[in-house]
């Protein structure tokens, strides 16, 4: 977008806050970049030039303007939506895999050479990995000076810096501010809570509809791996430096996040996970224009506009559980889950009490004994061969998934049917087209709105939907009066 100037400019004029991300607003005059609804009174069209990426700005050497913070803008949709190589690389970048294995580890991962990933993602977004990287780390660090009172050494390495001296540049250089400084500007952060709990405010693109998102989590939550407490979706995590605990609690205008980390390395993946599992980064107003141009989905898009599609922080996770989903109720599923996570979960401290455990990984289930599984032999071979295959690497899921390639591989293994496939789509891989037209939930509402009911004839009809299938499946699961469309209280 940032090449449509003209679009641009009445975007900044404007101060629309749904481009938040899109694009970032350099101005020559005064050497600063902005989001564009940046409050401050805006600069003439002719000295305003627009980059794809903060990253982008801060190598023409602009810095982030102090008053609207564009590094704590959302992060831009494009990503969500897109499968190819330079979506793919900027989830995983995201992900923080520049910061732990290098762009010679983002390549393997994608099966290009880093030359070809450097030039496509310079084409697209005016920067390299190596410099989207290091505005990731810059954002971190940011949130780590001013959320926590960790000496500023420690931040430099949790966020991911090689030494001191690199962070200091850096930090000077993007916010034209030395870290002491940073933390002296920054309110106060003491009522974060107990020590050791970081706590930060994820942004969204409003409207954001918060009873399916988190009624959905909390109706599927696993006994021991997530609870909902007091107005908060709490789970463990299994991260790559370490574990941690999340609490995330819906607000009028962002999502209250409160992390508990055993490693502060793993702030930038936390906060990364927690947002691909609220799908916080959706263009909900692309979305619902879309649905809504169908007269049989615009009164429920109408009536609670943004919904978002509820995910996950742990792909394997997802797709064991998906597996122990088949053909049972939505207790009966909790029901095997915990019994794989008390079994073989790794025991966690929370000192809030509610939860004991990370959920296994598929290393440690890939030796389970398939006669100790209280569920049907087919099934059961289902779970050990996918267990197998993610332990063995031969089937990978994750942020770095080619969506057609790993729903074919999903297809491909024993008791795996579409239905199995397009949810672990939907919800772990973050396709926001999978659709399922074969879910009881699906048909039945398609029935009370009128709409075709068979497979076939609805899959036909909700070509009109796409590329947000997956969204109209939330819309139309809501007709439903089952607890996953309800906020807990």
């Amino acid at each position: 977008m940032h090449t449509d100037t003209e679009r641009c400019v009445r975007a900044v004029q404007s101060k629309d806050a749904r481009f938040d991300g899109w694009f970032y607003t350099a101005v020559l005059t005064t050497g600063i970049y902005c989001r564009p609804s940046c409050p401050a009174v805006p600069p003439k069209p002719r000295h305003m030039v627009f980059h794809p990426s903060a990253a982008a700005c801060q190598q023409a050497g602009f810095r982030a303007c102090k008053r609207c913070r564009p590094d704590a803008s959302p992060g831009s949709p494009e990503w969500n939506v897109r499968a190819d190589l330079v979506a793919r690389a900027m989830r995983l970048i995201a992900d923080g895999v520049v910061d732990r294995e290098g762009v010679t580890g983002l390549a393997a991962r994608l099966g290009y050479s880093t030359r070809q990933i450097e030039r496509q993602l310079l084409a697209e977004l005016g920067a390299g990995p190596l410099a989207l990287a290091r505005a990731q780390r810059a954002r971190t660090a940011r949130l780590l000076v001013e959320t926590t009172d960790l000496p500023m050494a420690d931040v430099a390495f949790a966020a991911g810096f090689s030494s001191v001296r690199a962070f200091n540049d850096t930090v000077r250089e993007v916010f034209a501010l030395s870290p002491s400084e940073l933390r002296t500007r920054a309110p106060e952060h003491a009522a974060a809570g107990a020590p050791g709990v970081i706590a930060l405010r994820l942004p969204f693109r409003a409207p954001l509809h918060p009873d399916n998102l988190f009624g959905h989590l909390a109706a599927t939550a696993v006994p021991g791996v997530e609870e909902w407490r007091e107005g908060s979706y709490r789970r463990t995590l299994r991260l790559p430096y370490g574990r941690g605990i999340v609490a995330l609690s819906p607000r009028p205008d962002h999502i209250a996040c409160r992390l508990a980390l055993s490693d502060h390395r793993d702030l930038t993946v936390a906060i990364s996970r927690c947002r691909r599992l609220l799908d916080l980064d959706a263009d909900p107003v692309a979305v619902d224009e879309r649905l809504r141009a169908d007269p049989a989905l615009a009164p429920l898009v109408d009536k609670a506009p943004g919904r978002r599609v509820p995910r996950t922080a742990d792909e394997a996770e997802f797709a064991v559980r998906a597996v122990l989903g088949q053909q049972v109720s939505t207790a009966a599923a909790r029901t095997h889950a915990a019994r794989l996570v008390i079994a073989h979960g790794t025991p966690v401290d929370d000192p809030e009490g509610g939860l004991t455990h990370l959920f296994p990984a598929p290393e440690e289930l890939a030796a389970l004994d398939p006669d100790a599984l209280a569920m049907p032999r087919t099934r059961r071979t289902t779970l050990t061969t996918l267990v197998r295959r993610l332990a063995d690497g031969d089937l990978r899921l994750g942020a770095d998934s080619d969506w057609p390639k790993t729903r074919a591989a999903l297809l491909a293994l024993p008791g795996f049917g579409p239905w199995t496939a397009d949810v672990i789509a939907m919800r772990a891989l973050g396709d926001p087209d999978a659709f399922l037209p074969t879910d009881l939930g699906v048909r039945r509402a398609a029935r009370a709105l009128g709409l075709p009911s068979t497979p076939a004839a609805l899959t036909t009809w909700a070509a009109a939907w796409r590329p947000w299938r997956a969204y109209a499946v939330q819309y139309l699961w809501a007709t439903d009066s089952h607890p996953i469309n309800v906020l807990p209280t």
